[in-house]
């Protein structure tokens, strides 16, 4: 995202929480909210975001926790600039921060209690046509592929700590594979965009450590002929949440 780039001033989860982005870039949507609304975290805990743009999933997650701490890191000097803006426009000051950084380069120890992330859903930028430049670094893994990303996750948490993501449902075995050397207790929700079409998405939560057997839950349909479902609908206003099990 470059400083001179048009922003636009949306709102999410029925207007509770407004998010500037940029007009031209990456634009968060269903996948943010999703994301956010499969997190449960207690009081007094503290969630990391890895890549969190200008902010629409800790944004949201915070509107519906406000009793949680969330840092979120972003390696984009005026994406995180924005994101931070967006921060203090939401009042959220006191629960949510924004670091510039690279997460290919955190080190270990950072104490989350839980990570989530939305990361680029692909590795190779020969599968696409050219994205925009505003796009390239959400949509395109570059230095980063999805294995960095949950190695950075283990690093960042405590004994126990949970991850939550979103990707491709064809990445599910990408994902498993990643998550075996540290993470355990894995629990799959697919995302389905109408009942008879296969997953597009899936959000996949993990524990270090975990040993309980995988869970494959029921999926999210998301749309009922042109509208969303009413289970959709429910947590795209911030009504509902993705039920993802202990």
């Amino acid at each position: 995202m470059s400083a001179a780039e048009k922003i636009t001033e949306d709102r999410l989860l029925d207007g509770q929480v407004l998010l500037r982005q940029g007009a031209d870039g990456y634009r968060a949507g269903m996948d943010a909210v999703l994301l956010a609304a499969a997190i449960d975290a207690r009081p007094g805990d503290q969630l990391v975001e890895f890549g969190c743009g200008a902010g629409a999933a800790l944004l949201c997650a915070a509107w519906r926790m406000p009793g949680v701490r969330i840092t979120g890191y972003e390696k984009d000097a005026a994406t995180a600039g924005l994101a931070r803006e967006n921060v203090a426009a939401n009042a959220l000051d006191g629960n949510v921060e924004i670091e510039t950084a690279d997460i290919a380069r955190l080190g270990a120890g950072h104490g989350a209690d839980q990570v989530f992330f939305n990361p680029p859903y692909f590795d190779d930028p020969g599968v696409l046509r050219a994205p925009k430049d505003g796009k390239r670094d959400a949509w395109l893994s570059g230095s980063a592929p999805l294995g960095i990303w949950i190695q950075a996750a283990a690093r960042s948490l405590n004994a126990k700590g949970k991850l939550t993501l979103i990707h491709r449902a064809d990445r599910l075995g990408d994902i498993c594979h990643g998550l075996e050397k540290s993470f355990g207790s894995v629990v799959i929700k697919p995302v389905h965009p109408r009942i008879d079409k296969p997953a597009k998405r899936v959000i996949v939560s993990a524990r270090i450590g975990g040993r309980a057997p995988l869970v494959l839950l029921p999926p999210l349909i998301l749309h009922a002929g042109e509208r969303h479902s009413p289970e959709a609908e429910a947590i795209m206003r911030g009504r509902a949440v993705v039920e993802m099990g202990g």
